[in-house]
């Protein structure tokens, strides 16, 4: 990943308005910041919450709070826990995750 277009900044999470995105059961709430070619998320996972499509974005995604489970599309499935994190490049995994319990996460893209 190469970080281009954006000078050193620091972000409040807590001033940035949540944005609800549905799944295909249960919500996700993103808070979100973008400049230049990245896009940082705070995101919250409800208990229940069922990613609603297959994701090809890469990730860095880390783990704050709760349980995740991702699933790649060729069938293996990893659980995380607050303090791991995946990795993962553009088109090298289509994935999805969830929550039974609900998680906090932590993603740059």
């Amino acid at each position: 990943m190469k970080i281009e277009g954006v000078p050193f900044c620091t972000v409040d999470w807590s001033t940035v308005e949540p944005t609800k995105h549905p799944g295909k059961t249960g919500e996700a709430y993103w808070r979100t910041f973008e400049m230049g070619n990245i896009r940082v998320r705070m995101v919250e996972y409800s208990p229940g919450y069922l990613a609603d499509h297959w994701c090809s974005r890469g990730h860095v995604l880390l783990v704050l709070d709760g349980e995740l489970v991702t699933e790649l599309s060729d069938g293996r499935k990893f659980t995380l826990t607050p303090g791991t994190s995946y990795q993962v490049a553009d088109e090298a995994n289509p994935h999805r995750s969830y929550t039974e319990k609900g998680a906090k996460l932590f993603i740059v893209d």
